[in-house]
């Protein structure tokens, strides 16, 4: 086990929240949208079910790596969380991450939230993807895709080195039956590299 990041107990950091333009919920992720407004490599990843951190080095052909930019307790407070947060129990954790290649290209950001008394138990290696831990432990999961959005963030725009607006999402991982943690994730337009135009 790595050196754990260390948890903020008095941060009042906020997370990168897409400012939306539009958003879509369980209905868009069954149906798909049309490929006008998302084209279907990039629906491939943003409403499948496998793992993100596995696709990207799939897609690049580098490992995925992760940059823990944040760890801080926000209670049960709602933290400005898509709703599915109230079925994740408190008191809760805030992860905030990049997802990049190991030669340093950002390809993602993610925050996340789980119940405080359990992160350590699910996260042993705070400095590896989720999918990476929980595979560790052979947890059995299911995602659980909840919505998805598209729009703007400053602070994605320079750290993406890209314009908005951006596709995200959020899910739930279910683990024996319970919500284990929600997670938002916004994805960085480089990826057209590999995947096309967003749009056709």
């Amino acid at each position: 086990m790595t050196a754990a990041t260390p948890i903020n107990l008095t941060s009042q950091t906020t997370w990168n929240a897409l400012d939306v333009r539009w958003e879509g919920g369980e209905q868009a992720v069954r149906d798909g949208l049309p490929h006008a407004q998302l084209a279907p490599a990039w629906q491939i990843l943003l409403l499948g079910d496998g793992s993100p951190t596995r696709h990207l080095k799939l897609l690049t052909g580098e490992r995925t790596e992760v940059d823990v930019i944040d760890m801080s307790l926000v209670g049960d407070d709602r933290d400005g969380a898509p709703s599915p947060i109230q079925m994740v129990p408190g008191p809760r954790l805030r992860r905030q991450v990049w997802l990049r290649t190991a030669s340093g290209q950002r390809l993602a950001y993610a925050a996340s939230w789980w119940e405080a008394s359990h992160i350590d138990e699910y996260l042993q290696n705070r400095q590896a993807p989720i999918w990476d831990n929980l595979s560790q432990i052979h947890a059995e999961l299911y995602r659980d895709i909840r919505g998805v959005r598209h729009g703007s963030n400053a602070v994605l725009e320079e750290a993406f080195q890209h314009s908005g607006p951006f596709w995200g999402r959020h899910y739930l991982f279910w683990h024996n039956g319970q919500p284990l943690t929600l997670i938002y994730e916004v994805f960085s337009p480089y990826l057209s590299k590999y995947l096309g135009e967003m749009s056709v």
